[in-house]
């Protein structure tokens, strides 16, 4: 397995370079999941030391470290979606490396649309595109789940575009994760679940003279998940902090499947062979990977002399996953009888590192306070295809491949100040000033050569087979690349009360990349406080996404056979000569318009917000669909591309119009005898259009002339993620006693077909969960509870598109597709 650096080596590394630092302190949230408590200070959207989360002139949600804390699988990415009605988290399988790291969508936009900070700085998106047919193909996002848990003091999410603020990405949104800087205290929590459930599917007929019945049911109880995690506060020195948080966490796969109503075994003598009656039919993983992984954070901060503050994090996750490919059958021509007689179950097994390290310095220069900092990421994923073989090298093939990998590093380089002046308005006008230079990397090796190649034996029929390990076959050596771009970037805001009731700000952004040019971002924000208790705020500015490097520089080679004749088929790059024949162009970046507008109530200790939001986005990259027809073939061998049966390629040219609102509403009870509530209700609506797609030239003189994006792309953007969400929780603490319940309501989504009678529409389902928890002692807490207490499952496929039995569920289901997880958790105060 190629790795750049040892594990041990890179843990000490990562240790070593632990900078002394200084952060600035933030007030605690409440425990209420998506708090709006008018006290809590917030640093995100805003450069105003002061800002509390309902006097922002955007909407700005607080998820606190319990939040995070109280949940089954404490992860962050799954504790936004809960908690957050406009997040929504999918958990595809089947679907290669994206099992392993799985996206988040923001407003029902692309994972990568939305920026992810921490402490304020940018964070390095992982090093795997997506590619297969999920939510969020095409994109490259950051894994919030490298991240411990016990790390986090609050997260901040920002509902409104911000490109003119921080940069790239901010379309969406922006999810800042705030870290510990505490002194002294920690805990140490283990916890422990599993899957305990019963799902139902349509279950397909066997071919008439068939041996084997049929199920539509099953019971289960897997996905067994153990979880430590530790945090400590220390100090450091007389005027210094250090936090650390540890997490190690083992989880076992679930299987989702069907009833396998194909046959299995080649006829004997021409009739059925007798194991079809007894072979397991259940022969599928599609459901949860098989995890192991290992997480070390720390944040630290000194100050000097002088107001001096130094500050600084790092982390290192290693994360071991094992999911399944599509069963290859006994009698498939993919499979070697000598090697599996009774078929196999190809397993994709992937080996991410994840590496952060961070320093910087705070300080005052007269009436400036002064930020400079540098922070670097680093994600590689390396790929190991496991109970697999490579048909073309026949019964001498291997049964395990080292395919290759990939990774992604950044380096970010920043500078600003922000003062105040006296200028005759009602507040002080608050400038921040400010510099960025970013390199960033992108790399992808090689496989081992039986991974790839074509040993040229035959099937039984004297036709070729197909080349490398199946369900995966390894990167070749013409896919191999090492690139990197640098990106610099300049920004002024201002900010003041230019009335007593009326805040306003203002930013711009200009900035240079070394691979597409320029681009300039703008946004003016203001809010109008009618009353203490009723205000009107709104935005309107322009942002962008620049291209990733992993758009621009990701290429695969998998040969595919027509008529018996073995084609290549690619995913280019945009510069490859052979996309650029079919029209394929150098990515631009992604504009956007966004519109916002909303209202704040404040009714004694409740609050409400409404935010509506526009967002138009102007040459989105994606890519394009599979280009396989025979016109494509033909034109390419007539521009001197031999034996490339047509591929994909990431290009610029879809536009979208997404509309929607956001609801929040808290409210903070004492109820004396009965103890506290807190109450949360959230709602959001969204719905995106697609305006335009792209076209070129070249395919459009071939007839018939073949789509770019087609029906099924346009629908996932329209429908693939649900228009509603609703959320409503209460927390409860009465003495030694405290709870969560909490209910949380999808929409209805589309998993759309080329053929529109093959549509699949999963109906709304509403999830409950529960958890209770009993404080034995002053420092140690019991916790039991359940998520999805009540099995929910999305509507299964009917028989007519679950054909072979292996995946009865779409990958498109807002909640997975895993049911009931029963946990208790131990939760020791340090």
């Amino acid at each position: 397995m190629h790795r750049t650096v040892p594990r041990k080596q890179l843990l000490a590394v990562t240790i070593a370079s632990l900078f002394a630092a200084g952060g600035s302190s933030a007030v605690w949230a409440q425990e209420a999941p998506a708090a709006e408590n008018s006290a809590t200070v917030v640093v995100t959207g805003t450069r105003v030391s002061n800002r509390t989360v309902l006097d922002t002139t955007a909407p700005v949600d607080v998820i606190s470290a319990d939040a995070i804390k109280n949940s089954g699988v404490p992860e962050i990415t799954q504790a936004l979606s809960v908690a957050l009605p406009s997040l929504n988290f999918p958990r595809p399988g089947l679907s290669d490396g994206t099992d392993t790291i799985r996206p988040a969508t923001l407003r029902g936009l692309a994972p990568d649309q939305t920026l992810v900070l921490v402490n304020s700085k940018r964070r390095h998106t992982s090093s795997l595109v997506n590619l297969n047919g999920t939510i969020g193909r095409g994109s490259a996002a950051v894994d919030m789940n490298t991240i411990p848990s016990g790390i986090v003091k609050t997260i901040e999410v920002l509902r409104d575009g911000a490109s003119a603020q921080y940069g790239s990405d901010a379309i969406a949104g922006v999810i800042n994760v705030r870290l510990r800087n505490d002194r002294s205290g920690g805990e140490a929590m283990v916890s422990y679940g599993r899957r305990d459930t019963e799902y139902e599917f349509n279950p397909g007929a066997p071919q008439a003279g068939a041996t084997w019945g049929t199920r539509d049911s099953r019971e289960r109880k897997d996905g067994n998940t153990a979880t430590f995690s530790l945090w400590k506060g220390m100090e450091l020195g007389e005027n210094g902090f250090l936090t650390l948080a540890l997490e190690r966490k083992r989880q076992d796969h679930t299987e989702r499947s069907g009833w396998d109503v194909r046959q299995q075994y080649p006829l004997v003598n021409g009739a059925l062979d007798p194991r079809e009656a007894t072979i397991d039919r259940f022969n599928a993983w599609y459901g949860e990977p098989e995890l192991k992984q290992n997480t070390f954070f720390a944040n630290a901060g000194y100050d000097l002399a002088g107001g001096v503050k130094l500050y600084g994090w790092t982390s290192y996750q290693g994360r071991d996953a094992r999911s399944g490919g599509f069963f290859r059958r006994a009698l498939q021509d993919n499979n070697t009888i000598q090697i599996y007689p009774n078929g196999f179950l190809p397993i994709i097994a992937p080996e991410v590192s994840d590496f952060s390290a961070a320093f910087g310095a705070t300080w005052t220069a007269g009436p400036w306070e002064l930020d400079a900092s540098a922070t670097y990421g680093r994600n590689e994923m390396d790929f190991t295809i496991q109970n697999t073989l490579n048909r073309s090298l026949g019964p001498a093939s291997k049964t395990e491949f080292d395919a290759g990998g990939f990774k992604y590093d950044q380096l970010t380089f920043n500078l600003s100040g922000v003062r105040q002046f006296e200028v005759g308005l009602s507040s002080p006008l608050n400038l921040a000033l400010g510099a960025e230079a970013r390199r960033e990397g992108y790399a992808l090796h090689a496989g081992e050569p039986d991974s790839w190649r074509n040993g040229g034996v035959l099937l039984p029929s004297g036709l070729p087979t197909a080349s490398g390990s199946q369900v995966f076959p390894g990167f070749r050596p013409s896919d191999e690349s090492d690139a990197s771009r640098r990106a610099y970037s300049v920004y002024a805001d201002v900010e003041a009360n230019v009335l007593p009731d009326l805040l306003a700000s203002f930013a711009v952004r200009g900035e240079h990349y070394s691979d597409f040019g320029n681009n300039w971002s703008g946004k003016l924000a203001a809010r109008y406080n009618f009353t203490p208790a009723f205000a009107l705020r709104g935005s309107v500015q322009n942002g962008f996404r620049a291209p990733s490097p992993q758009q621009q520089f990701f290429t695969s080679t998998a040969t595919n056979f027509v008529s018996g004749i073995p084609y290549d088929i690619t995913t280019f790059k945009p510069s490859d000569p052979a996309a650029v024949a079919l029209g394929a162009k150098p990515l631009d970046a992604e504009k956007s318009t966004n519109f916002s507008l909303g209202a704040v109530a404040k009714l004694g200790k409740a609050s409400l917000t409404v935010d509506g939001f526009q967002i138009k986005i102007r040459d989105r990259i994606v890519l394009s669909e599979n280009l396989l027809q025979e016109n494509v073939r033909n034109f390419l061998t007539s521009r001197g591309f031999i034996g490339i049966g047509g591929g994909r390629f990431f290009i610029n040219g879809v536009d979208t119009t997404t509309r929607g609102v956001d609801i929040v509403a808290n409210y903070p009870w004492s109820a004396g005898d009965v103890g506290r509530f807190d109450f949360t209700l959230a709602g959001n609506y969204t719905k995106t259009e697609v305006t335009k797609v792209p076209v070129t030239a070249q395919l459009a003189a071939l007839n018939p002339a073949p789509p770019l994006f087609d029906r099924v792309n346009v629908l996932t953007f329209e429908h693939g993620t649900p228009q509603t969400k609703v959320t409503a929780s209460v927390n409860h603490a009465l003495g030694a006693w405290s709870g969560t319940l909490r209910a949380t309501r999808y929409g209805k989504v589309l998993q759309p077909d080329a053929n529109p009678a093959r549509d699949h529409w999963m109906t709304p389902k509403t999830l409950v969960d529960i958890e209770g928890r009993y404080k034995i002692t002053e420092r140690l807490t019991a916790a039991v509870g359940a998520e999805n207490l009540f099995d929910q499952y999305p509507d299964a496929y009917p028989a007519l598109l679950n054909g072979t039995g292996n995946a009865p569920f779409s990958n498109y289901s807002p909640f997975g597709r895993s049911g009931r997880f029963v946990y208790a958790r131990l939760n020791y105060a340090l």
